[in-house]
């Protein structure tokens, strides 16, 4: 992954969205362009204009934390976007050689914790990594993401099937939600790990095939699952609203698992339940994933 390219783009895309009103200066003044100007970020930022200038071109050496966080707020960044903006930073200052003793993200799991998975039997649960690839799930995890695996050619990849197959469009209810928070995704675990070659080849992937999904990675907007409300629409069992959680693994860099739950009376919880009993090992021919010895 280009990092150069990415911070540009980034704080490009950050500073248009910030109206000079906002930022105490007025309104108008024959503007060509939406937002900040250059020169109007830098003198709010504290920094010259040409290095900020450098900056933008994607040049960040010398850039310390004070700088950046002058910058961050100036652009008026939240705090998943401030961490963006440093992990871009920091992967520009770098020499493109890939750092020694990185481990790729995973695509397998320990068999306790599999274990662990395979006991929750009401709740349907998937691990992923940062690229997307689903590597474990449960029963119901498999039951509920039935069409998603029975696309998938090798490893399911939760992206790929989000904006590649038209599935996903009536599975999820959101769904334009859902895609843009998932090229957000895309856009953190690149910063993470620029030089993850599968995610790379990933993006280019889902980019060549989906005019869409270029239109939202263009967008440079991040997102990270945490907890929240998802209404999906099951083939078999109908319209569910699930709530979320991600729990991390630290046991597992890079992995996270996703916990999906209905309201206990709920006619989401009866759906789960009749999704539980069609779940049984006989009704569902879907692939196992790999696992890792303790």
């Amino acid at each position: 992954m280009d990092t150069r390219t990415e911070l540009r783009e980034f704080l490009v895309s950050r500073r248009a969205r910030i109206r000079p009103e906002d930022a105490g200066l007025p309104a108008g003044g024959g503007r060509r362009v939406p937002g900040l100007r250059r020169e109007e970020l830098a003198v709010l930022a504290g920094v010259s204009i040409s290095w900020y200038t450098r900056l933008e071109r994607g040049d960040a050496v010398g850039a310390s934390d004070s700088v950046l966080d002058a910058i961050a707020r100036t652009l008026q960044l939240d705090e998943l976007e401030r961490r963006h903006l440093f992990q871009l930073t920091r992967g520009t200052t770098g020499d493109g050689v890939q750092p020694a003793g990185r481990r790729p993200a995973s695509r397998v799991i320990r068999p306790t914790l599999q274990l662990v998975l395979d006991q929750m039997t009401e709740l349907p649960a998937i691990v992923q990594n940062d690229r997307s690839d689903i590597v474990a799930m449960n029963a119901m995890g498999r039951a509920l993401y039935s069409e998603l695996l029975a696309g998938a050619t090798s490893t399911p990849n939760h992206a790929r099937y989000i904006h590649l197959d038209p599935r996903s469009r009536d599975f999820y209810v959101d769904w334009d939600e859902i895609a843009s928070n998932s090229a957000a995704m895309l856009h953190v675990a690149a910063a993470k790990d620029p030089y993850d070659r599968d995610l790379t080849a990933l993006i280019g992937e889902l980019a060549t095939r989906s005019a869409d999904f270029r239109v939202r990675w263009a967008s440079r907007d991040v997102h990270e699952h945490q907890a929240g409300v998802k209404h999906v629409h099951h083939h078999l069992v109908g319209d569910l609203e699930l709530t979320y959680e991600t729990l991390a693994l630290p046991g597992q860099p890079g992995l996270m698992m996703y916990v999906n739950a209905a309201e206990p009376g709920s006619p989401s919880a009866d759906a789960l339940r009749l999704l539980a009993a069609w779940s049984t090992p006989d009704k569902l021919q879907v692939p196992q994933p790999e696992r890792q010895r303790d």
